[in-house]
């Protein structure tokens, strides 16, 4: 199985599902540092239907950027718009394999996707 992780090495929950994802048997993982190689406008989009979720459930609504630059109720094409040019807005780590994509917070919410 593959499995792609958008993945902050700085975010404790992060560094826990990529543990999950390395410990488990058989799942090839591909690591997107999202904070260095942002995902598109399309990925964004195409993420966040997988996983059932809107750009704003994606939003890391703590991070204060997201306060100073209106976003907590802004419209989800404008979310999504802010993310693209400041990922650190977007709320990690997101899992994808062929059983669909998450927010995997809590990091046990990946072992729905294996």
């Amino acid at each position: 199985m593959k499995a792609t992780i958008w993945h902050n090495p700085r975010c404790g929950t992060s560094r826990k599902t990529l543990a999950i994802l390395e410990e488990t048997p058989g799942v090839e993982v591909t690591v997107i540092e999202y904070l260095k190689t942002p995902p598109t406008r399309e990925e964004l989009r195409r993420l966040y239907e997988r996983a059932g979720m809107t750009p704003r459930q994606g939003l890391r609504a703590k991070e204060p950027l997201a306060a100073e630059m209106g976003l907590l109720n802004a419209d989800n094409m404008t979310i999504v718009e802010a993310m693209m040019a400041h990922p650190i807005l977007i709320e990690r780590p997101l899992v994808e394999t062929d059983k669909g994509a998450a927010l995997c917070r809590p990091q046990d919410k990946v072992r729905d996707l294996l």
